[in-house]
């Protein structure tokens, strides 16, 4: 079975510029849901991407949080 590496992601030491976009935090997440719906991936595999894909969800949370919080701020200065 081929299982891909998905590397972690330390957010404390990494400048805006190294961290991923949402793009492909969301590119990487829709590859778990996929990799999850195979029948080949053994239940460790899958405790493993569905930890991964929760960290995943989260900073994907945050990045629209923040989005949204520039968005009320150019409005609130218009």
């Amino acid at each position: 079975m081929v299982f891909f590496v998905m590397e972690e992601i330390n957010q404390e030491n990494m400048s805006e510029r190294e961290r991923p976009s949402f793009e492909q935090a969301l590119k990487e997440l829709e590859g778990i849901v996929q990799r999850l719906e195979q029948d080949d991936v053994t239940l460790e595999d899958s405790i493993e991407l569905y930890q991964k894909g929760v960290e995943l969800s989260k900073k994907c949370s945050a990045i629209l949080e923040k989005a949204e919080l520039k968005i009320k701020e150019v409005q609130s200065g218009s």
